[in-house]
Order: C-alpha cells, then structure tokens, then sequence
C-alpha cells in the first residue's frame, strides 16, 4: 500500500483544517497563485503579496542588525584594548602619547590630536576658525580647509571629529581627521569618540590629583 499523498489528499486535509494557515503565515508568503489577467486582485493574493513585503522588510531589518552587531563587537574589542593602554599612563605626556598612537594604530584613523588652550586661546582660535568651541560639545563634518589647517596643521585633512571638554583651567580639544571627506559626514554616532573624551579627561584628573 502506497503512502504517496497526491493533491486530492492534501486538498481534502486543508478543507477539514481551514484554520492551517493561520498559525503558519510564513508557508502562505512563499505559495504561488494564478492571476488572470484583468481579474480584481483577490483577497487572498493581497494578503500573500502583504506577508512576502513584510517578510522581505523583516529580513533586511535582521540583516542589518546582524551587521551593527557585528561593528559594535568590534568597536568594543578597539575600545576595550584602547582603554587598557590609557589606565597605565603614569603622567599627561604618556597619557596623550598612548592615546593619540592607538587611535591611529586601532582605529586606522588619519590623524589625532589632542590640543589644550587657555580661555585667551580658545577665543583667539575661534575668532581664527569663526567656530564655537563649548566644553562637552562634539562637532563632526567637512569644514572649509583654512579652517581644518588651522586645526590640524595639515591641509590632506578632509572631514574631521572634534569634542571637546574641560581640564583644570585649560579647555581640550580631541581632533580626529580623515583624508576621506565623506568620513565623518551625516549623522553617525559620536557615542565612541565621547566615550574615549571623557576616559582621558577622568584620567588627566587622576594623573594631577
């Protein structure tokens, strides 16, 4: 006796179980239904074609997920080696030699600096650069060159990250730059070059406590 189930068993089956699909919407989106051409969509058809979009939707959004999860493992592998340099500092020109030699050396970046003004300075700088330079403030994008060579000394520099905090009487500024100009461009998060501000501000503390 054969244990082939043929198209009548499986449409019979479905007619004793017409709630089959409802809990396997999944099987629904992958069917393939004949539309006659001038026939009104049927209701059927709208909702297979509603599931395949969604379905589609929720695959790219997984996708993308998977992704930034990824970049957030290895950003947090980066940090993680970064911050262990900076806690064995023993003195500022350590401190600021260690930190500006990883982030190129880990993080692959054109160029870091890591400047500090008096109150006179930062006014003569942003009279200089016509920029706004507030503690705990982090600006990002391509600026005009006169201004990036201000900064950086370096007119190769095409889009930059500045933050900047405070340290005693003095105000730093972080200055990452990129000879890429779509680099530090849009709205990417800031979150990273933030954290690593306030590591070094933390540590200067402890350093001239």
């Amino acid at each position: 006796m054969s244990n082939k189930i043929n198209a009548k068993d499986v449409e019979l089956y479905l007619l004793k179980n017409t709630d089959f699909f409802l809990t396997r919407e999944s099987i629904v989106g992958e069917l393939n239904f004949k539309h006659s051409p001038g026939e009104a969509e049927s209701l059927l058809e709208r909702q297979v074609r509603k599931l395949r979009n969604e379905q589609k939707d929720l695959l790219n959004n997984l996708s993308i997920f998977l992704s930034n999860a990824s970049e957030n493992e290895e950003l947090f592998t980066k940090s993680k080696a970064l911050i262990i340099k900076l806690v064995t500092a023993e003195d500022e020109d350590t401190l600021v030699e260690l930190m500006l030699t990883s982030l190129k050396k880990i993080f692959s970046v054109d160029a870091a600096h890591l400047k500090f003004f008096t109150n006179n300075q930062i006014n003569s700088l942003e009279q200089n650069t016509g920029m706004k330079f507030s503690v705990g403030e982090t600006k990002h994008g391509s600026f005009a060159n006169d201004k990036i060579k201000i900064l950086f000394g370096d007119d190769s520099i095409k889009s930059v990250v500045i933050s900047v905090f405070k340290n005693k009487n003095r105000i730093g500024l972080l200055l990452i730059g990129s000879k890429v100009k779509t680099r530090y461009l849009g709205d990417e998060d800031t979150t990273f070059i933030e954290f690593i501000r306030d590591i070094t501000e933390a540590k200067l503390k402890t350093l001239q406590a």
